[in-house]
């Protein structure tokens, strides 16, 4: 299987690049794993409605020249279903015998995500009515994936 995260904007924070970097680590034996970061839009803290909407249609347009037409991809949203780490397994192992091996999980900007970048995901998914920092959402999607894979293999989960 070939997991992706597309995510907007650059990690600078050490903390997360490491605890990312350890789970992709531990992902290597079971899964092919790869992030992508597409530039984040430079605008100004305050922005209209229709500003919003040129950053997150130009950051979507970003995210999309990265996904492969084959790609199962599953979007970030608040307005997703919840998923328990169960059901991120179960879901996962289906797309891997019946669907795509090819799985991008997308996380957009501050401003969230471009609604091409919506029409395009056949899943939504949100991880809780609590808006988490995009960058730390690469850190908690990373680990979940890698709980998910220990799930389907009926192994123990070690920190």
């Amino acid at each position: 299987m070939f997991i992706q995260i597309i995510g907007v904007g650059k990690l600078k924070e050490k903390y997360l690049v490491q605890g990312i970097a350890e789970y992709a680590k531990r992902l290597g034996p079971y899964v092919k794993f790869q992030i992508i970061e597409v530039p984040d839009e430079k605008a100004p803290d305050t922005l209209s409605f229709a500003e919003v909407g040129i950053v997150k249609d130009r950051e979507g347009e970003r995210i999309l020249a990265h996904v492969k037409g084959d790609a199962h991809v599953i979007a970030l949203t608040l307005d997703g279903k919840l998923w328990s780490s169960e059901e991120l397994a179960a879901e996962l192992d289906r797309l891997g015998t019946y669907g795509s091996s090819h799985v991008v999980f997308i996380i957009g900007g501050s401003h969230g995500l471009a609604d091409a970048v919506l029409r395009r995901a056949q899943q939504k998914l949100c991880f809780g009515r609590m808006t988490l920092p995009h960058q730390l959402m690469r850190l908690v999607l990373t680990e979940q994936i890698y709980q998910a894979v220990k799930i389907n293999r009926g192994e123990p989960y070690r920190l």
